[in-house]
């Protein structure tokens, strides 16, 4: 009995210390460490306690040679976190461009919304990140989506008064 335990606590701790390994190679754009964990078997879609996976962290610290390997490899653009966020809406979110393009064009799909019924285009618009919210609108983004108080992207724009969103609007 005691070997079994010891046993699987010891698989449990591989499985830990590869997991936080491939969270920290998605934060540090660590393309090696990467490699290897996949080449291992590691599941490129798992979400840590905060529902984060791999790739929206690359995705969220700009690393964008590690969310060229997640994609390339299968990971999912469309995974949500806890609170409904996907990896695009962090890109609209922090204003990185190259990686809103680089998930679009893996099929990000740009009318997801979060728990709050908030769309990649409302946070575009909401933090002023005008190039991304018109590579969002030239990609078909809805622009009749309502959050969760009842606010379209024109809305946000109006408070924000953004008229260079507004004349896309």
């Amino acid at each position: 009995m005691k070997k079994f335990i010891l046993t699987l606590a010891l698989v449990f701790a591989s499985n830990l210390a590869i997991a936080q390994d491939l969270y920290s190679a998605s934060r540090e754009n660590n393309v090696a460490l990467m490699e290897q964990l996949i080449s291992e078997g590691a599941d490129i879609n798992k979400a840590n306690e905060r529902g984060f996976t791999p790739l929206i962290l690359a995705v969220y610290n700009n690393n964008l040679d590690v969310a060229k390997l997640l994609l390339n490899k299968g990971a999912n653009p469309n995974a949500q976190d806890k609170s409904g966020n996907n990896a695009l809406m962090g890109a609209a979110f922090k204003g990185y461009t190259e990686m809103a393009k680089l998930l679009i064009e893996n099929k990000a799909d740009v009318n997801q919304v979060n728990f709050n019924n908030a769309s990649s285009l409302i946070f575009a618009v909401t933090f002023g990140r005008n190039d991304i919210a018109k590579l969002l609108i030239e990609n078909g983004a809805d622009l009749t989506i309502k959050d969760s108080s009842g606010k379209t992207a024109k809305d946000h724009a109006i408070l924000q008064e953004n008229k260079e969103i507004l004349d896309l609007l």
